[in-house]
């Protein structure tokens, strides 16, 4: 895997989720930085401001207040900065139609929020390998749309 700092940024409304991620994040072997937003809204100014670091990786939930998970990806891929960057759908939901309508809209992957610690460590470090691939080889790996753990 890249030894590179990945830069994460994660959206999503609810603190308690936002620290369990950050600890799981802290516990895997790949050297990272996260900024974490509690709505869309937020993501979406600071990713607009050039003056901040690109994310490597952008960990989005769907259901927010202001502006939801679905209306921050459509605004990402309309980003031509932002094509390179790929979007994980980070939510407790699973509903298959919206899996395959997040994916047609340029999600890359989609995490269904585990319930226990060391499974988000594993899926974490999952996704992480992933997107290296993806970074090293300048494409997309064949797909693996849905990654976890139940």
């Amino acid at each position: 895997m890249n030894q590179a700092i990945q830069h994460i940024y994660l959206a999503d409304d609810d603190s308690d989720d936002r620290t369990f991620f950050s600890d799981a994040l802290n516990e895997i072997p790949v050297a990272t930085s996260i900024e974490e937003f509690s709505n869309g809204v937020d993501l979406m100014a600071h990713l607009l401001n050039e003056d901040n670091t690109k994310p490597d990786a952008i960990f989005l939930d769907l259901k927010m207040p202001m502006m939801n998970g679905f209306e921050c990806l459509s605004d990402i891929r309309d980003l031509s900065m932002l094509d390179d960057v790929p979007v994980i759908i980070y939510s407790t939901s699973f509903h298959e139609k919206d899996v395959e309508r997040l994916k047609n809209m340029g999600a890359t992957l989609y995490l269904k929020k585990p319930s226990s610690f060391n499974q988000l460590k594993t899926l974490l470090h999952k996704c992480l390998n992933y997107i290296s691939t993806m970074a090293q080889n300048k494409s997309i790996p064949e797909p693996q749309f849905l990654i976890s753990i139940l």
